[in-house]
């Protein structure tokens, strides 16, 4: 196809793509995320004519077994190009030859498809980009993907290791549908269009809009209309002069706001290369491209990830630019503004935040502006909607303030839609996880320094591996539509209006958020065998028995999938143990009959982070499985509805999302699976347990325990005092946990924790159990002891009753 020159210049061009340029892959894998099928023959569209970067798309071709691109198709018998550039080369002379050499091709190629219905040759969009520095407002600055040839050659010296090549979704040509009276000139020259706008938009997606002069774009949001507002505000309540109040809002400005820098991020990206090698053996992704096309198609995308470590702020932009999209404008908080962090996080993006904004009303101004300018300007951001890091492994109450002024910035007007994404964050391993087991207890918490973070870092080795799993994305005006059809009548320019409807539907979402975050989680070798650890007497198990119980639950989790989006671990059970083996978590000790594996006292405390990440996966199946246990032999239709009654209280603690009839299905499904693996047996009218393999329901049912527990102090109060006040309430169950906790060895420190008994006394007033008149349902109350008390050991619930009447 090609001449012998023509080849002896791809030849020459190879060279020095062999030398500097190592591209990454958009994305990371996309044989396996694009669904790309290496066995049909593809037709790679580029965006402009350039040979360098055919020969870097060729490079990555050849790498994964796909198509070689110089290699031509064959269509009955006659050789045609495998790549078409769509537009016409860079340079002053630049000529339209290739971009009308490309619409011949694409006819060709159509016209071949009219004509032979078996044909299916699949149209590949590929781009390469070396560097993705954003342009700078109030600076020209030539577009990337119109080099001349001596500055793209200039580029891959420079910027070859900042080389990225997005692969997109491949288009069938048999799939193009051809009015017969249409001209097919025509129908090429639109395909070549559509293919010309994608190229645009994901190159908006990856390089993000320009960058403005920080100090400019502060002052002008100090004229903004309700920033002036609060200024005079500010000026009226304090007695002091306007232009007082003016440079106040200007310093709080300047405390909060990012100053965004390319050349800092492309030195984080390097360090933190070498800092994920160091510490984990990798990181897991899932679900990135349908984040992608929100990118592409110009939506104004609110990161809102679960918040396990410091480490977070870095992994989620890390992974974003990995994956091709910009890095977000994070929200932190004050206190990471210490030398010689703070500065290099704001540089990468991070805006401070104060802990509370009660009782300043310009700050709180001040910040909604800032936040909304963020919005307006086009940039992605990232805020943790948990206000801290948990401390316990489950995600913590949400915090709706930042939540509620995103939604205020879609009541300004802004055309641009805002769309949420939930993201699941995970570690077999966190930083700061001894640390979190002490303040549980009651240690004060530390203040952040850059000794103690390098003291820790260069501790650290083997934490496995690190998880990233983008959750099913909210669009803001669809949830509204859905919740709220009228909400366009309070749209106010200003941003500050506050409707009646606000604050509820903010809470709506924000669990919504949570549910969708918990529904994206990733299961790994260090959590399955921690919830099966801390389930067994002692916290030891044979190797044997542990490996057995690691297949009930992997078997479990794949036969009834939490959701779709939950990622399970594709290795054996060996493999993961292992895996898990190798981080030094476990005590193993070796006899004649074999390996015990075991948990030291401290250590379990530290594990109960990692199994409580998982949690909400579990409890279902763990409490269907303890109401068998304890009864026997019921019915499906008794365990269905025992489940049902305990379930609003458990979908509140741990951000459940099914209904009522997905639950019913659940269940049974649960059901099925149990009796597929022999631990139960199955009728019609009955469910009884299997005594020969007790142990491994027991195993599963234990992870109900510590919850059941709690629901139990809580009803036993109820029902010896139905007066009880909220407060009082809360306070006497924390301590006959606490109490509980010593007495029967249990080493869970979010078993007593005030944040998970605040939110179980809240749900106890939206059940109708205890009501702001200190009065309760006491039916209700009864009906649920008579179902917690029989699922509570008798040891247990004699300590409970003992406790109870001594707080009282």
């Amino acid at each position: 196809m090609f001449s012998w020159w023509v080849k002896a210049y791809f030849f020459v061009i190879q060279i020095p793509v062999k030398l500097f340029v190592k591209s990454k892959p958009i994305p990371t894998d996309p044989i396996t995320e694009l669904e790309l099928d290496p066995n049909r023959p593809i037709l790679y569209v580029l965006p402009y004519n350039s040979n360098i970067d055919l020969m870097v798309v060729r490079s990555l071709c050849l790498r994964y077994d796909l198509p070689d691109p110089l290699a031509g198709i064959k269509i009955d018998g006659k050789l045609v190009p495998g790549f078409i550039y769509i537009d016409k080369g860079p340079g002053i002379f630049a000529s339209k030859r290739q971009q009308n050499k490309a619409i011949e091709i694409l006819r060709d190629y159509i016209s071949a498809h009219q004509q032979n219905p078996q044909l299916d040759i699949q149209l590949l969009p590929v781009s390469v980009m070396f560097g993705r520095s954003p342009d700078k407002e109030g600076k020209k600055k030539p577009s990337l993907q119109v080099l001349g040839a001596t500055f793209k050659l200039y580029k891959i010296i420079v910027s070859g290791r900042d080389c990225y090549t997005h692969f997109s979704r491949t288009v069938s040509f048999k799939n193009i549908q051809v009015d017969n009276q249409q001209d097919l000139s025509f129908l090429a020259h639109k395909l070549a269009r559509v293919a010309r706008i994608h190229f645009t938009k994901q190159r908006t997606a990856s390089i993000g809009p320009k960058l403005p002069d920080r100090q400019e774009m502060l002052n002008e949001l100090l004229n903004n209309i309700g920033l002036a507002k609060a200024i005079q505000e500010e000026a009226k309540s304090k007695d002091i002069s306007l232009e007082k109040a003016k440079k106040n809002a200007l310093t709080m400005l300047n405390e909060i706001a990012a100053n965004f820098s390319f050349r800092m991020l492309r030195v984080t990206d390097f360090v933190l290369t070498w800092a994920w090698h160091r510490l984990y053996q990798g990181l897991k992704i899932t679900n990135t491209e349908p984040v992608r096309e929100l990118a592409k198609n110009g939506h104004e995308i609110v990161y809102i990830p679960c918040h396990r470590s410091h480490m977070d702020y870095l992994l989620l932009s890390y992974v974003l630019y990995r994956q091709g999209l910009v890095p977000p404008h994070i929200a932190a908080g004050i206190n990471l503004n210490f030398w010689p962090a703070g500065p290099i996080f704001r540089r990468l993006g991070a805006f401070f935040i104060r802990r509370s904004f009660k009782g300043n009303k310009l700050y709180t101004a001040v910040f909604r502006e800032y936040l909304a300018e963020l919005f307006i300007r086009g940039y992605a951001v990232e805020y943790f909607i948990e206000g801290g890091r948990s401390r316990t492994g489950r995600l913590l109450d949400p915090k709706t303030g930042m939540l509620m002024m995103t939604i205020q910035t879609l009541l300004r007007g802004d055309p641009r839609p805002i769309t949420v994404v939930p993201v699941y964050i995970g570690y077999e391993h966190v930083l700061e996880v001894a640390t979190y087991a002490n303040e549980l207890r009651g240690a004060k918490k530390q203040k952040e320094s850059l000794w103690r973070t390098l003291n820790a870092f260069f501790k650290l080795k083997k934490l496995g591996f690190g998880y990233v799993n983008f959750g099913q994305p909210i669009p803001l005006n669809q949830f509204l539509n859905n919740h709220i059809p009228e909400w366009r009548e309070a749209i106010d320019p200003t941003g500050t209006q506050r409707p009646n409807w606000l604050t509820p539907t903010t809470n709506l979402l924000a669990t919504q958020i949570m549910e969708r975050i918990n529904a994206s989680a990733a299961i790994n070798a260090m959590n399955l065998c921690c919830s099966i650890l801390l389930a067994a007497d002692q916290r030891a198990l044979t190797k044997v028995r542990l490996l057995e119980n690691i297949n009930y639950l992997l078997k479990l989790l794949k036969n009834i999938p939490y959701s779709d989006l939950i990622t399970i671990p594709d290795q054996t059970a060996e493999q993961l143990f292992e895996h898990a083996k190798e981080m030094g978590k476990f005590v193993i000790t070796t006899d004649e009959v074999g390996e015990i594996v075991g948990l030291t006292t401290v250590q379990a405390v530290l594990m109960t982070y990692y199994r409580n990440n998982i949690q909400h996966l579990l409890i279902i199946p763990a409490i269907v499985a303890r109401i068998i246990i304890k009864h026997n032999r019921i019915s499906l239709d008794e365990v269905i509805h025992q489940v049902k009654l305990l379930y609003p209280l458990i979908k509140s603690e741990l951000f459940l999302y099914q209904n009522e009839e997905q639950l019913t299905t659940y269940v049974q499904q649960i059901i099925h699976s149990y009796a597929e693996l022999n631990l139960i047996s199955y009728s019609a009218d009955k469910l009884v347990l299997n005594y020969l393999k007790m142990s491994g329901m027991q195993l599963i049912a234990s992870s109900s325990r510590d919850t059941l527990q709690r629901y139990a102090i809580a009803f036993s109060l109820l029902q010896k005092d139905p007066t009880i006040s909220r407060s009082s309430l809360e306070k006497e169950a924390r301590l006959i946990a606490e109490r509980l906790s010593v007495l029967h060895g249990i080493n869970a420190p979010e078993f007593f924790d005030k944040d998970v008994f605040s939110i179980l006394v809240s749900s106890l007033r939206e059940q109708g159990y205890l009501d702001d008149k200190q009065g309760t349902n006491l039916q209700k109350i009864a009906i649920m002891n008579d179902i917690l008390k029989p699922l509570i050991t008798a040891r247990v619930m004699q300590t409970i009753e003992e406790i109870n009447p001594v707080i009282q």
